[in-house]
Order: structure tokens, then C-alpha cells, then sequence
């Protein structure tokens, strides 16, 4: 009997895309995503939904740079594209917007919880799925908690500031996440914004 192939080990990789820089193939959920308009501009796509042909980067802020300085979109389309300057930082922004949206999402759902007394006792009770922690917070206080969850991706991608909003605070500095589908986005989301923040 020939063998068949593993379609369960395809189905976790997923659709991949070529990134029209480094010429490195990844799987879709990886890479940054662009969209040019019937007009001909360029927008940033990190939800993967506008219509049209993707043109699609290895998720980096040298790599969109570099996508600009030589005209890699235009060649990509295969007709003239409108690209900002500020491509990078527009990506940069969109990409933290939705990572903070989906943290919002868990907050909401209750699978996520801010504070040093509460993020502790999650992590003590072995939820957490993943925490995060302020970027601009003393170096000790982030340390203390990551000492406490050996195994649990940290993220430290976000100003206090932006964390504390979320929570409706003014700052936050510990932050933790549950198990779950908003956790795994959340993830995902920060791999790429940390090419921008990292």
C-alpha cells in the first residue's frame, strides 16, 4: 500500500507564502501581509482580510524598509504601486493595535487578569497561558515574575501605558493570559509585532 500523506501534519502548517524579499517560504500565518488597491496604493493587511492578491513579507521592519527602498511591491504586482515611507511604522501600529484588541477580548471573556497579586496566583494555580509584562516597567519587578512561570511565553512588547488601557487603568505592568483560542492569537500576534519591537 503506497504511503499517503500525513494530512493532519499539513492541515497544523498551513497555506504558505513566498516572502518577495528574502525569497523564504513560511507558512501564511507568519509572514505580513499587503493588499494594493484598485488605485494602485498599498495598504498594510495583518488580518489577512482585504481582497485582491497578497504580497506578503517576512515579518520585519528591515525587510518592509528594504521592500520599499527597492521597489519590491511594484515588482510583486507587476504594475505601479503607491507605497508610504512610513510603511514600517503603519504595520508596526496596526500589529499592536490587534494584539491589544485580542488582550482586550480575553479581558472581556475573563481569560485575563492584570496585577501582581492576580497574575501570581494564576500562575501559581499552573493557567497561565502565557503573560505579559511591561516593557517599560523596572527590569526587576518583570524579572521576579518571570522567575515564577518557567515554561510560559512572556511577552514584553508593550508600554505599561498600552496594557493598563485595556484593563482601564492608567498602567499595567503584570499581565496574564488563560489557556485558550485568544491566548494562541495573542501569541501569534505579538511573533510578528516582535520584528517591529523585538
Amino acid at each position: 500500500m503506497a504511503d499517503t500523506p500525513d494530512l493532519e501534519e499539513e492541515e497544523e502548517v498551513g497555506p504558505e507564502r513566498r516572502c518577495v524579499v528574502t525569497g523564504q517560504v513560511r507558512p501564511k500565518s507568519e509572514l505580513l501581509r499587503f493588499a494594493v488597491a484598485p488605485d494602485g496604493t498599498l495598504f498594510p493587511d495583518p488580518g489577512h482580510e482585504l481582497p485582491g492578491r497578497g504580497i506578503w513579507l517576512s515579518a520585519s521592519r528591515d525587510v518592509v524598509n528594504t521592500a520599499v527602498a527597492k521597489r519590491s511591491f511594484a515588482r510583486a504586482a507587476r504594475r505601479p504601486v503607491v507605497v508610504s515611507e512610513d510603511l514600517a511604522d503603519r504595520m508596526e501600529a496596526l500589529l499592536a493595535r490587534r494584539c491589544l484588541d485580542i488582550l482586550g477580548l480575553a479581558r472581556r471573556a475573563g481569560q485575563a487578569v492584570c496585577g501582581f497579586e492576580k497574575v501570581s496566583a494564576e500562575i501559581k494555580s499552573r493557567r497561565a497561558a502565557l503573560v505579559l509584562g511591561a516593557r517599560d516597567a523596572a527590569r526587576d519587578g518583570r524579572a521576579k515574575v518571570q522567575a515564577m512561570a518557567p515554561g510560559v511565553p512572556v511577552i514584553e512588547l508593550f508600554d505599561g501605558a498600552e496594557l493598563g488601557a485595556v484593563f482601564g487603568r492608567d498602567a499595567a505592568v503584570h499581565v496574564c493570559v488563560l489557556p485558550g483560542r485568544l491566548a494562541q492569537r495573542l501569541k501569534d500576534g505579538a511573533a510578528l509585532l516582535a520584528g517591529f519591537r523585538g
